[in-house]
């Protein structure tokens, strides 16, 4: 029931890594969120509701796409916590600990679930059914990057999120403290200043 590789790796974030000195531009990806080489996961129309990937609903894992199941089903994998029509980069933040997103290409009324409406363009915020879950904080991934989460320097002025337990491919080298609305309202031992999207966009982090 797990196969999730291929959406965890989806799922790495790729932040702006601002010496103090300095304010680099970061990208955004996955719900406003600003990630790098993030690619978009595909999720295929099913016919398990009056909406397709309504909040509360779930769906499975697949190799290239996701596909809508009953979330008693054994097939189930994720569940979504939340859904927003439009693009990722022009829509809503997902939640904190969202795990991954599931992209939402338009369909015309025959590709709807139910016949009676197209589907939008839009975009689901997942939460695995079962741990680990990489959008917890120090959990090493999700499409958004909060404090607890550690990252480590990955080159041309870029940090990228790695589990805090030293389990990933790359040893934490900053844990973010803090999200701050501004940089002078981060405490005196921040080391590095991360960019985090949303109403507090700065993260404070120290030094591991």
């Amino acid at each position: 029931m797990r196969g999730k590789g291929a959406a965890k790796a989806a799922c790495l974030a790729c932040l702006a890594f601002l010496l103090p000195a300095a304010l680099l531009t970061g990208c955004r990806g996955p719900a406003g969120a600003p990630v790098g080489d993030a690619r978009p996961t595909q999720a295929t129309a099913g016919g398990y509701g009056a909406e397709f990937l309504a909040v509360g609903e779930c769906s499975s894992f697949g190799t290239t796409s996701f596909t809508e199941v009953p979330c008693a089903s054994e097939r189930a994998a994720a569940r979504v916590v939340a859904r927003y029509d439009g693009a990722v980069t022009d829509g809503p933040l997902c939640p904190a600990t969202t795990d991954f997103v599931l992209h939402i290409s338009a369909q015309a009324a025959a590709g709807d679930e139910d016949g009676d409406g197209a589907i939008p363009q839009g975009y689901a915020c997942m939460r695995d059914l079962e741990p680990p879950h990489p959008g917890d904080p120090g959990g090493g991934g999700g499409p958004r990057t909060i404090p607890g989460d550690c990252v480590y320097s990955s080159g041309k002025g870029q940090v990228r999120e790695t589990p805090c337990d030293g389990s990933g491919r790359h040893r934490p080298q900053y844990r973010i403290t803090r999200a701050t609305a501004a940089r002078e309202d981060c405490p005196a031992s921040t080391a590095l200043y991360v960019q985090l999207g949303g109403n507090r966009p700065v993260g404070c982090a120290r030094r591991l």
